[in-house]
């Protein structure tokens, strides 16, 4: 017994179990609300009930689209969500570098799509298939990613192109409301349920630019104009018609205020798609003019004053049926409508044309009036189911392309979803054999073809048990006895069809399918497929009839008689147009049924499928009602088994969706070995090993496993660099496996793939880097030194240059100043002379001098130079002259002739007295510093420098007078 649970000690498991349960709950679930899990393969574990929990969770939270693995879940939230489809949020996710990272939308599957298309990935063509149950919200998902191409694939450059893709776009987006007015019904389950099927291809040029769109419809239930069940509606614009014309139109078109017409049930019931205005735009745009369009309603109005065209039952069998009194009336406007002869419409309803024998003689033979109401029912969808298929083509011819301009196109799949009503006829199980094919082909492409591809690489798989409705389509469609053929027989029989003879034939020639089933409390005939959505009981009366769809030869000529413009485009006369009432002849090949034209149509539909990459939403239904804020477990549950979600999470989550070759798996991450060269893991390498050498690979692989083998080795150090430190465990088992020629990883692996790539990426960028750097600030290095240089030699030639003229400039002054000293010298020695010979013995001057001058002549002659004489001589030089031929005779330095004093004598005296030299300081140099060795050292004084303080060079001896 459990002693203790957490640390808390008990006494019974009872008090226990509330403690197990929260253990358990945060075991599975972790502390992370259901509402906040965007991915249903992170719900734990993925049950039903799980996924039914976590769905109704977001579906609470205002959280519709929640990823399965591949496909998106859609729920219908049935009100009015406008932030949710803004041309901002469209180019959010268009501009997004992983989309998948935001939250789920449909908008992440048709950017995936479109990505797709851009990068040329094969196939570059792209589907989406939009499947659900009727009212689960297909056409609005359909019409929501309409307008996201428009946004996000039209930037062409220049502003004519522009006006054209947007002239494009406009046309593709208006193709929906008249299409929806015109195929669109309320039903049971939803209010604007597509009677019809729809596959529309954005065609886009290489630029990925959406150039134009193309249409392809799939079996109209044109039944529904002159039958509707009960409480439900004919075709939007019948209604549109009648509550959105004006008065004059409704002159026009003969639709009194207050007309009751029998085709048109329930019109007091208002819904938002009763919206004339719009249709009407919109068919301007897609080029239907104004009158047209008026003959476009008109014709509609002739066949709701049709349908009210009732006939009695005559008492003579040879005699035809008579019109009731009201219908008198309906029949003059409806033919005036038509532009129809009214004794031609009235006879051409009550008479049938036989043609027989050899000489195709014709007889006429009054019809009963059940007969009489099936030929007016065939008139009224014969003429409307035209009119659609004349739109369609008028649309294409306004939206689509020419062949040369587009190269890619991107589909869009909008079919009617599984239905089941009270009474289900052929309509229903062709409805729902189109959703059988298209599970099958989600089957094939998914989880039978993924399990299948790890079978055949070798991987070891736990097979996941899923549901295969290949039984259920080998009963509808099978070769040589299914449904199909059964009732394709019965029409081609020459007999009057029984739908109990039917219902025995279904039963007693595929009893042994285990699709079909019994009801045997059943009054009426029929019969019970167990489809993959649940079982659908099919009355076999009127199957076959519905199936012949007959036309009679007569109501075709009487339309082709119209003077109407439109019935006369719609019914020409050359037609050659065969229906099942002409004659047989031996050659003639089986005539088309509305099944095997269906089944045609739909195998070249999966044929498109299968040559493109398919995208899956399912559009679930939270509840029947229509409200909002409402979930039905009970109902979602049902939707959740029919379409196979819990098998597709199952194999989401434990299989590998990505999928890489080995040659792009090398190319792409061979540059990890750079990371973690000598990082291995032994385990990993004897898992990898053993795999790889169960199946010997071909030649031109086997150059790939070393590289292979050694990118691998180095996952588990690379996921032990992005782990925590307190886990450790968690780097050891890397959920990534090599098949024989492809591998196969989880999300979680590729993105730890990129992260190493994008470190080697880094060290590589990082490298380059700083090698050029490197290289750069060498190259700048070098260049500083040779500016360096460069500016040295050119200051030390513009220095000896400068020098050079110095002393080019001191010779010249030095020459100079030489030759003046020469001439002074020369000058006083000249004067010398003549002083000399005035003075020689005997000579007698003619004026004798004083004794007093006397003598101070003889004593300058004897005691001073002969510079010194001259200078001193009372009469010749003076001033500045004077102190040069002082400076000259002492051999004193002229360059700073200021240093010295001289001194002249008294007034009364003439000449120099004395000559002192005056005190020197030391010489400064203020000057840049220069590249020139010793520049700035100061140069050592000259020895023949006087520099003496005060010290007296010459001074006068006083004279003695005698």
């Amino acid at each position: 017994m459990l002693q203790q649970v957490n640390g808390h000690s008990s006494g019974s498991v009872a008090q226990n179990l509330p403690l197990l349960r929260e253990g358990l709950q945060e075991f599975l679930g972790g502390d992370t609300p259901l509402h906040q899990l965007d991915d249903l393969t992170k719900v734990n574990p993925v049950t039903l009930e799980t996924v039914l929990r976590c769905l109704q969770a977001r579906y609470m939270a205002d959280k519709f689209y929640t990823n399965a693995g591949c496909t998106l879940v859609a729920l219908n939230p049935f009100k009015p969500v406008p932030p949710l489809y803004t041309p901002e949020l469209m180019r959010e996710y268009h501009a997004a570098s992983q989309p998948q990272k935001l939250k789920p939308h449909i908008f992440t599957v048709g950017e995936q799509s479109y990505r797709n298309v851009k990068s040329l990935i094969e196939p570059v063509n792209q589907s989406i298939v939009v499947s659900g149950e009727s009212g689960a919200g297909k056409t609005w998902t359909s019409r929501c990613l309409m307008k996201f191409y428009a946004v996000v694939a039209a930037s062409p450059a220049s502003w004519e192109s522009h006006k054209i893709a947007e002239r494009i776009e406009q046309r593709i987006l208006n193709s929906n409301p008249v299409m929806e007015a015109f195929g669109n019904a309320c039903t049971l389950r939803n209010n604007n349920s597509s009677r019809f099927g729809k596959f529309i291809q954005l065609q886009m040029n290489s630029a990925q630019q959406m150039t134009g769109a193309a249409v392809q419809t799939y079996l109209l239930e044109k039944t529904r104009v002159a039958c509707q069940a009960t409480n439900e509606r004919n075709f939007h614009i019948f209604y549109q018609i009648c509550k959105g014309a004006s008065e004059d139109e409704r002159l026009q078109w003969h639709l009194p205020e207050g007309a009751v017409f029998s085709w048109l049930p329930n019109p007091e019931k208002t819904l938002e798609e009763d919206c004339f205005e719009v249709t009407r735009e919109a068919m301007l745009h897609l080029g239907i003019d104004t009158p047209t369009q008026s003959n476009i309603f008109k014709v509609l109005a002739g066949l709701l004053h049709l349908g009210n065209i009732w006939f009695a039952d005559s008492e003579d069998e040879t005699q035809p049926c008579q019109l009731m009194e009201d219908a008198k009336c309906s029949l003059r406007t409806s033919a005036l409508l038509l532009q129809l002869q009214e004794d031609l419409l009235l006879e051409t309803l009550r008479i049938r044309t036989i043609k027989a024998g050899k000489q195709q003689q014709v007889f006429r033979k009054p019809c009963s009036q059940a007969e009489c109401d099936t030929r007016r029912d065939c008139l009224a969808k014969l003429v409307y189911a035209r009119l659609f298929d004349w739109l369609v083509s008028v649309i294409n011819s306004s939206i689509c392309a020419d062949p040369d301009t587009w190269t890619a196109f991107i589909g869009l799949l909008d079919v009617y979803g599984f239905e089941s009503f009270p009474d289900n006829s052929l309509e229903q199980l062709c409805i729902n054999y189109a959703n059988e094919k298209l599970q099958q082909h989600f089957v094939a492409h998914y989880m039978r073809a993924q399990q299948e591809e790890y079978a055949v690489e070798g991987l070891e798989w736990s097979f996941v048990n899923y549901q295969d409705n290949q039984i259920c389509l080998d009963l509808i469609e099978g070769s040589p006895i299914s449904i199909c053929s059964l009732i394709n027989e019965e029409c081609r029989l020459n007999r009057p069809s029984s739908a109990a003879q039917l219902q025995t034939r279904i039963e007693s020639a595929l009893a042994g399918s285990p699709c079909l089933g019994h009801n045997k409390l059943s009054r009426e005939p029929s019969f019970i497929v167990m489809h993959f959505a649940g079982p659908v009981r099919y009355y076999t009366a009127g199957l076959v009839e519905k199936n012949k769809d007959p036309v009679p030869p007569e109501l075709t000529g009487l339309l082709q008689q119209s003077h109407d413009p439109l019935l006369t485009v719609l019914f020409p006369t050359n037609s050659k147009e065969k229906t099942q009432e002409e004659p047989s002849g031996q050659g003639r090949a089986p005539a088309l049924t509305v099944v095997s034209k269906f089944k045609a149509s739909l195998e070249q539909l999966l044929q498109v499928l299968h040559s493109t990459t398919p995208h899956y939403i399912r559009c679930i239904k939270p509840n029947s009602q229509g409200q909002a804020q409402t979930f039905l477990r009970e109902e979602v549950l049902s939707q959740l088994e029919a379409c196979g979600l819990v098998e597709t999470i199952h194999i989401s989550a434990a299989g590998f969706p990505i999928r890489i070759s080995h040659q792009n798996f090398v190319e792409r991450y061979g540059l990890l070995r750079r990371l973690h060269p000598h990082a291995s893991s032994s385990l990993y390498c004897q898992s990898v090993t053993k795999r790889t050498s169960e199946c010997p690979p071909p030649a031109e692989e086997a150059t790939l496993q070393p590289l292979l083998q050694d990118i691998l080795h180095t996952l588990p150090a690379l996921m032990q660099t992005v782990t925590t430190h307190n886990d450790p465990a968690e780097a050891t088992t890397v959920p990534v496996h090599c098949g024989r020629t492809k591998v196969f990883m989880t999300d979680s692996v590729l993105e730890l793939l990129e992260c190493g790539r994008a470190q080697v990426l880094e060290r590589s960028a990082r490298c380059i880097q700083y090698s050029w750097r490197r290289h750069q600030h060498r190259k700048q290095e070098l260049q500083r030194q040779a500016a360096t240089l460069l500016q040295a030699a050119v200051r030390s030639w513009l220095t000896r240059k400068h020098i050079q003229r110095l002393h080019t400039a001191a010779t010249v002054i030095k020459h100079a100043w030489q030759k003046w000293r020469t001439r002074m010298a020369f000058l006083a020695s000249k004067e010398l002379d003549g002083i000399e010979e005035k003075q020689t013995p005997g000579f007698v001057s003619c004026s004798p001098q004083p004794p007093a001058q006397t003598r101070l002549l003889g004593a300058i002659t004897r005691l001073w130079p002969l510079g010194l004489v001259l200078a001193n001589s009372g009469t010749g030089m003076r001033g500045f002259q004077r102190k040069l031929v002082v400076c000259a005779c002492l051999q004193l330095p002229s360059s700073s002739p200021s240093n010295y004093n001289i001194q002249t004598a008294q007034q009364d005296q003439a000449g120099v007295t004395s000559i002192r030299a005056l005190p020197q300081g030391s010489v400064k140099f203020h000057c840049r510093k220069s590249p020139l060795q010793y520049a700035d050292t100061c140069p050592e004084p000259s020895p023949c420098t006087v520099s003496g303080f005060n010290q007296i060079l010459l001074e006068r001896h006083k004279l003695i007078h005698g």
